[in-house]
């Protein structure tokens, strides 16, 4: 029996660039930079002062008032996008199909501020004087409930804590449910926000760009010019079936799930690049664009670099390479997720995003990086989401054929 078919049907965003599919895939092609000054903390302690931050996020404006006021940042973020992907996708839940949709949401810092919070209360306050009403949202995977409480969904629900590639990693996770006959529909994605006391973690790692004396405050990913990443914040959520049921319900269809695979290990970008394309059923040659992990760090960008040319060999210069965190920042848990929206807009327009802010090359990361808005036929793309002390994913999403 054959393998059942996976495709996306929605999307539901919230970046920096923009809020909804149409606006982001407009800026994202544009190469548009939501990259800015942080106005959601000081920053005047730090050297780095710029970041992704969504400054024109109102939850008020998706939800409404009601039932938001207990909610951390991560969850308002991840309930809009959702929001945004069932009705990008037409699906309406009901008593009728709520048990027949899951939820698999990639986050892993998503907690980070609500514990350090609550925490902060009771230690200035004591126990007794904490608001329990804000325990909830020191769980991780309390975004992922919220989700099913706001929409009644009943299905399955699942939080994915994988770091760089948690929210890739949920988009296979939720694929296998659909691919085993065990739901029909799966909401899937991922989410991080922007706090200070991530920013802080990152700044006093000396991970971030403009953190170190004389580096430059900018995300180039791989240009020479390169001293760190820039953090980003947002969610994305996509609308995943079973072919046949989106079929059945007369629903758009904008990509299919065609191979992934994730690894652990020092080999592991250029095990996952090749299993990846392999279990797709394709050829390295059908691959027409790499929405890259490059988040501009000196070693990341490098180390991706030198795994594209060990995959891809002779035609390592053919194969178009973007790199979607130049424009949002490094979104940690939610950049898998980013990526293959911005996968779905490059097959639906024909056009493949630029990488912004590359200006001088970097003789050790010679690969076929997009300056400018590409027109072309997009097929297959190849998402990579890579840790540098982690777990390592890749997806390819091809353009839906009968």
């Amino acid at each position: 029996m054959p393998e059942k078919r996976v495709v996306i049907t929605g999307l539901g965003i919230i970046s920096s660039i923009s809020i909804g599919r149409e606006g982001f895939c407009r800026r994202l092609i544009e190469g548009a930079s939501g990259i800015k000054p942080i106005t959601l903390f000081d920053t005047s302690i730090y050297k780095a002062k710029a970041a992704g931050e969504i400054s024109d996020f109102v939850p008020e404006n998706f939800l409404g008032a009601k039932g938001l006021r207990t909610l951390d940042r991560s969850t308002k973020l991840v309930i809009c996008a959702a929001k945004l992907a069932l009705e990008d996708a037409g699906l309406d839940v009901s008593d009728g199909n709520s048990r027949d949709i899951g939820i698999a949401v990639g986050s892993t810092m998503g907690s980070i501020k609500s514990i350090s919070d609550f925490d902060k209360d009771a230690l200035l306050e004591g126990p007794r004087y904490v608001n329990p009403a804000l325990f909830p949202n020191t769980v991780i995977n309390s975004p992922a409930s919220q989700v099913s409480i706001r929409f009644a969904v009943k299905g399955f629900n699942a939080t994915i804590s994988n770091g760089y590639s948690a929210s890739l990693d949920a988009l296979n996770y939720a694929a296998e449910f659909l691919r085993l006959g065990r739901i029909k529909v799966v909401l899937a994605g991922g989410v991080e926000e922007l706090c200070e006391q991530i920013f802080a973690g990152f700044y006093h790692a000396g991970c971030l760009a403009g953190s170190r004396e004389g580096s430059l405050e900018l995300s180039c990913p791989f240009d020479k010019r390169r001293s760190g990443i820039i953090l980003g914040e947002g969610s994305t959520m996509l609308i995943i079936e079973e072919l046949e049921g989106a079929k059945k319900r007369g629903a758009r269809i904008f990509g299919e799930i065609k191979g992934y695979t994730t690894a652990f290990g020092k080999d592991a970008p250029e095990q996952v690049m090749r299993r990846a394309i392999k279990r797709s059923g394709l050829n390295l040659q059908d691959i027409d664009c790499i929405l890259a992990s490059a988040n501009s760090s000196v070693d990341g960008d490098l180390r991706e670099a030198e795994a594209i040319k060990d995959v891809f060999a002779k035609d390592a210069q053919k194969v178009y390479i973007s790199a979607v965190k130049s424009m949002v920042g490094e979104q940690y848990s939610c950049s898998g997720a980013t990526a293959a929206a911005a996968a779905l807009c490059a097959i639906e327009k024909g056009v493949i995003p630029p990488t912004v802010n590359y200006q001088e090359k970097d003789p050790l990361c010679e690969v076929r990086v997009v300056l400018r808005p590409e027109q072309a036929k997009v097929r297959n793309v190849l998402i990579n989401a890579f840790g540098k002390t982690g777990s390592v994913s890749s997806m390819v999403i091809s353009e839906f054929k009968e």
